[in-house]
């Protein structure tokens, strides 16, 4: 069905637009945009378009499925349902499933959960067999797939591993993603004033700026590009930008959950708060937001990580790290960004839409004529409850639940665009 979407805020960060007009798709094209057009035709869906925003699809660095080996938490179809409630059009998961997708039999079975106008499931690939960090796939292989890069989702500790990694993907133009963690420290909560005060066992900075810093030096000797995942603290929001500095070839992100919470946000002792790597202080917090307002920071990721009802109703302590996102992550970073104004429209689709597809290496979604629809319309006014039922899942994974927000997503529209 062709669509005309009537007098609606148009946002591309690619080209920098923001204006009211109308837009008209035609056969999964963008066939025309003016302040006002005169559509008439049988054969075209009308949309009242005022007080929303139309824009590109969400790309969502990584993610994570239980489908397949833990189809209880989340399939694939509920991932589906999630990422379009989102207004995410592409979603690219983690390679961490029972099988891992470490070869390309396992990448081809995932690409073929991709279905017609519904968005697109992108596998990162793993840069270990069955991402378990002691021997590294074959790398060339792998990356003639379709995989959209090469990610653990697990921290790499082997150095010696980290240089050939490096080496042996240097003929590949695909991302390198890596997470900068020292698993050997342990903790359940982010070191400083609030682990003290809440009684929970303390995780050093170190944790992430030993690694991340050993990780730069890598870099530095290979230049090979990599993707910085999951940053958390304001000391390697630093690191970071010293290396950017230098001219290292790094980009980086930070989940969208680190932006909204710290520590001092863990009173209630929420499982759903549970995150690896752990929220960090309230300092944490600010440098991170400052970071990603600077340019340190190129990108927020979802991390979208579902698990069961059994799993999480259990102390804060024991509860596996994760929550959901991919439903929520834009409603409530506009209503904490975009309403006060601290950022504009187009900041917060360029840190969700622009800035993701470019660590990435694919092609960004635009509102442009002639261009693939991929694109999402977004009403920041409708209010709806977080429930099971509203969320189209089984379980509640979020500190969200029960909440009232504003923000829900009216359409998408998913057209085949080159990656």
């Amino acid at each position: 069905m062709n669509s005309w979407i009537r007098q609606v805020r148009i946002l591309d960060p690619l080209t920098q637009r923001d204006q009211i007009g109308d837009v008209l798709i035609r056969d999964g094209t963008i066939q025309a945009i003016d302040h006002a057009l005169d559509v008439s035709g049988a054969d075209i869906r009308e949309f009242d378009g005022q007080g929303c925003v139309l824009a590109p699809g969400l790309v969502d660095l990584y993610s994570q499925t239980g489908e397949p080996g833990h189809e209880s938490r989340e399939t694939l179809a509920q991932l589906l349902t999630a990422a379009a409630q989102g207004g995410f059009t592409r979603v690219v998961f983690l390679p961490n499933t029972i099988p891992a997708v470490d070869t390309p039999a396992q990448v081809v079975q995932r690409l073929t959960a991709n279905q017609p106008n519904q968005p697109q499931f992108l596998p990162w690939g793993a840069i270990t067999q069955g991402t378990e960090g002691k021997r590294l796939t074959d790398l060339i292989e792998l990356g003639s797939t379709g995989i959209v890069g090469f990610c653990d989702g697990q921290p790499l500790a082997n150095s010696l591993m980290v240089q050939r990694l490096l080496d042996y993907t240097q003929s590949l133009t695909l991302p390198v993603a890596m997470w900068p963690c020292d698993l050997n420290q342990t903790g359940i909560c982010r070191d400083g004033a609030d682990a003290i005060r809440l009684g929970l066992s303390s995780l050093p900075v170190t944790s992430e700026t030993a690694p991340l810093t050993a990780l730069l030096e890598e870099i530095a000797t290979s230049l090979r590009p990599v993707h910085l995942m999951r940053i958390s603290t304001a000391r390697s929001v630093d690191l970071i930008r010293s290396a950017k500095a230098r001219g290292l070839p790094v980009t980086a992100s930070v989940t969208w959950l680190h932006l909204l919470f710290s520590t001092a946000d863990l009173d209630k002792y929420d499982p759903s708060l549970r995150l690896a790597p752990p929220l960090g202080t309230p300092e944490d917090q600010t440098a991170l937001i400052d970071g990603l307002e600077d340019g340190t920071l190129d990108a927020i990721a979802v991390d979208h990580c579902v698990h069961t009802y059994e799993e999480k109703a259990v102390p804060f302590g024991i509860a596996p790290p994760g929550a959901a996102g991919l439903q929520l992550a834009l409603p409530l970073l506009w209503q904490t960004f975009v309403t006060p104004k601290r950022w504009s429209p187009l900041q917060l689709w360029t840190y969700l839409s622009l800035r993701p597809a470019q660590c990435l290496n694919i092609e960004p979604a635009s509102v442009q004529l002639n261009t693939a629809a991929n694109l999402v319309l977004f009403d920041p006014h409708d209010a709806w409850t977080v429930t099971t039922d509203s969320l189209g899942c089984d379980v509640i994974n979020t500190p969200y639940a029960d909440q009232t927000i504003w923000g829900k997503t009216k359409h998408m529209w998913v057209s085949a665009i080159n990656n």
